[in-house]
């Protein structure tokens, strides 16, 4: 099987550090992956899951081993010129979006990097899309918004102030996230996500 993330896009997309240090690409995956999304697990509840969460396909499991591979450590720690060695990859995957989601927010300060990587199929919805904003308090006063369609990949620098968010949707909205989270913090994160995964499937 070949890979299914397009590397040199990653490589040569610009970063944008005009407020925090960030970059996207419209299209990261290749032809290889054009099933993953029809290959993404039926999450029809809000919040984040596991990457070890099991029943995924092969292919899924491939695509979060290339994202998690010491190649694209050593891409981003490049573009970003951060040091990733005190770090581990966290990545969680979520298939449906609340009206409570999207509120503006910077992230945690035990991340270092997030990477954001939509899978939808299409996104038609004029809402739902991921603003990178100037401030913590305006969605219109933003810096660029992130389509969420198929392959649509977003990665930027935690900062105190890399403030982000969208107009809440319901409904389905795939997409993985990973996480380079500093290693004295990354036990939390992970207890964290798989309570919560354990708690969604104690009461469906």
């Amino acid at each position: 099987m070949g890979a299914l993330i397009d590397l040199n896009s990653i490589k040569s997309a610009p970063v944008d550090d005009s407020f925090f240090p960030f970059f996207s690409v419209p299209n990261c995956i290749t032809d290889e992956g054009v099933s993953l999304s029809s290959e993404f697990p039926n999450l029809d509840k809000g919040g984040s899951y596991p990457s070890d969460m099991p029943g995924l396909s092969e292919k899924i499991r491939q695509l979060i081993s290339e994202i998690e591979s010491k190649e694209m450590k050593e891409i981003l720690s490049e573009k970003f010129q951060v040091n990733l060695d005190n770090t581990e990859v966290i990545t969680t995957l979520r298939g449906y979006s609340r009206m409570k989601d999207g509120k503006i927010h910077s992230d945690s300060k035990s991340k270092v990097l997030t990477f954001l990587l939509y899978l939808n199929e299409e996104w038609v919805n004029e809402k739902g899309l991921l603003r990178m904003l100037k401030n913590n308090s305006d969605l219109e006063d933003f810096i660029q918004e992130i389509p969420a369609s198929f392959g649509s990949l977003v990665v930027f620098k935690v900062t105190e102030n890399c403030w982000h968010g969208f107009h809440p949707v319901e409904g389905k909205r795939l997409s993985m996230q990973m996480n380079y989270v500093k290693k004295e913090s990354a036990s939390s994160h992970k207890i964290r996500h798989g309570l919560s995964s354990f708690m969604k499937k104690l009461f469906s």
